[in-house]
């Protein structure tokens, strides 16, 4: 077969003009739904979207955006090893922003000496590390402290994070 023998190409389009349509298309999709959903809240349109992909959450998790904490505790004791000032006016800058919850997680480091004198338990300890720092804290945003245990060893530590938690709901007058 020779070269002559071939069919031509059929003629179509250029396949930048493809892109540009499929663009153009994604534009105006993007653009409708602006505006159907102009006079929806956000919190009813991001609870639409979680339910359109199928997810039970009613409350998106805090995203933490910041740490600082007490380290090394003496093993088995939940006495402060050293003043918490600086961790208070970390904290107390943090905490300015009425969006943010502040999270106090205890830990211990696994050994059998880090446990809680009375009772053996090491998951006790680490609550009392997060209480103790919880209670430093105190003073700077009460109803936004939320105190945790670690779940697995790590540091004999009390972890405060910052986390956004969203706008602070409305009260109606």
């Amino acid at each position: 077969m020779n070269a002559n023998e071939y069919p031509d190409a059929p003629t179509g389009k250029p396949l930048w003009l493809i892109t540009l349509a499929d663009l153009a298309l994604l534009l105006v999709g993007f653009l409708v739904l602006l505006q159907a959903t102009q006079h929806i809240g956000g919190k009813d349109l991001a609870k639409g979207i979680r339910e359109g992909f199928g997810t039970n959450d009613t409350e998106p998790t805090p995203m933490p955006v910041a740490a600082a904490g007490i380290l090394d505790f003496a093993p088995g004791s939940a006495i402060l090893p050293t003043t918490p000032g600086a961790l208070v006016a970390w904290a107390r800058e943090a905490a300015r922003d009425p969006r943010v919850m502040l999270t106090v997680t205890g830990s211990t480091d696994g050994t059998p000496a880090d446990i809680d004198r009375v009772t053996g338990s090491a998951a006790i300890l680490a609550a009392d590390r997060a209480r103790t720092v919880a209670a430093a804290l105190a003073a700077v945003a009460p109803s936004r402290v939320a105190i945790v245990t670690a779940t697995k060893p790590g540091r004999r530590a009390a972890i405060v994070s910052v986390a956004f938690v969203g706008e602070a709901p409305r009260t109606q007058p």
